[in-house]
């Protein structure tokens, strides 16, 4: 099975109850033979333009495992959800994770560099 990110808006007046409208969406992508790997609320936010008359929408991100035949069974029962403005599936990038862990490790070797600077530079001004 392969990772993809499923990014979903809801509509807005969900927020008091959105359990229901999650499990759906659990369901759906259950039943496509997937796993949810990790969900992540990120709260009510303005829409940049509005979506079926809606200028807010609740976001959650999801990272889900999938067989290759699952994406398009599950745009298609996300296509006609009520509680889903807009949704946004797409297979997760694995090249990507590793640049950042490269990244970190540079960062933390400029932070040492730095680090090492500052100590000369006050050993320098206590002379």
């Amino acid at each position: 099975m392969k990772e993809y990110e499923l990014s979903v808006l809801y509509h807005p007046d969900l927020e008091m109850n959105i359990d229901p409208a999650l499990a759906k969406v659990k369901k759906i992508v259950e039943s496509a033979g997937g796993t949810i790997d990790s969900m992540e609320d990120d709260g009510k936010k303005r829409l940049a333009y509005g979506i079926k008359g809606q200028t807010f929408a609740i976001y959650y991100y999801y990272i889900v495992s999938l067989p290759p035949e699952a994406p398009a069974k599950i745009s298609s029962v996300l296509n006609i959800t009520d509680e889903v403005l807009r949704y946004l599936l797409v297979r997760k990038d694995e090249r990507r994770e590793e640049p950042e862990e490269e990244q970190s490790e540079e960062s933390e070797k400029v932070q040492d560099v730095d680090d090492d600077k500052e100590a000369e530079e006050v050993k320098e001004t206590k002379e």
